[in-house]
């Protein structure tokens, strides 16, 4: 009812604040950003206070029944306030979760887990699936692990890895390879950027000996420079 679901002023750093202040207390809290475009504004909120709550406090008190919903990436017409994917700047912060679903039937699984994890959890929602995703969800309760990446397809030739919408790009490029090319390509939804699935990774790579990585960010930076330079100290 009104009581649990309600407006608030459109305030970043408040709704966040506003979230972590209930989630103190032991209640549920789901915060909601209109566009992940726009959660810069409760970045200090996000970094300095939910993700940093225990540990200031000696593990005293906690936000961890904390989620932040936003939706995230590229979208046709969305230009430069409705297209980011500011994924890397949050995975640099220990103390949170960052989760990127690829599907509608992955986006429950994986946001009834975040709910019902320990920690505070950002869960960036792609945006351009809202409307081009259509999938079949159980009516009823269940989870996706986090930090549990999923190896969609096996292949023996590369390990493809990628989050989120680019997911459906690289299970395309996947299909053209082995058409065209022969090459048998390995095809790994990361789905946690914080923390990732390290093991199922490197363990795919071992196995191909190549690694492409794709995501929607900018270059410079980008949680892809991350996961190739743990996979190269491995």
């Amino acid at each position: 009812g009104k009581d649990r679901v309600f407006n608030t002023p459109l305030c970043e750093q408040g709704i966040v604040g506003f979230g972590i202040g209930i989630a103190v207390t032991g209640a549920t809290a789901i915060a909601e950003i209109q566009f992940a475009d726009y959660i810069f504004p409760a970045f200090d909120q996000i970094v300095n206070e939910a993700a940093k709550y225990r540990y200031r406090s000696g593990d005293l008190f906690n936000c961890g029944s904390l989620t932040i919903r936003a939706p995230w990436g590229c979208v046709g017409h969305g230009a430069l306030y409705h297209s980011q994917s500011p994924e890397a700047f949050f995975a640099h912060c220990p103390g949170i979760k960052v989760v990127v679903p690829r599907s509608p039937f992955q986006a429950k699984g994986l946001l009834l887990s975040c709910i019902e994890d320990k920690n505070p959890c950002i869960f960036f929602e792609p945006k351009i699936l809202y409307r081009a995703a259509v999938e079949q969800v159980p009516v009823e309760p269940y989870n996706i692990p986090l930090s549990q990446a999923e190896v969609i397809q096996e292949g023996s030739d590369v390990t493809l890895v990628a989050w989120g919408t680019q997911v459906h790009v690289i299970r395309e490029v996947a299909s053209m390879a082995q058409e065209k090319l022969g090459v048998s390509c390995e095809v790994i939804d990361l789905r946690t950027i914080l923390p990732w699935d390290v093991d199922t990774v490197c363990k795919s790579v071992i196995k191909t000996g190549r690694l492409l990585i794709s995501h929607e960010a900018p270059l410079t930076g980008g949680f892809a420079s991350e996961i190739s330079s743990t996979v190269q100290v491995a």
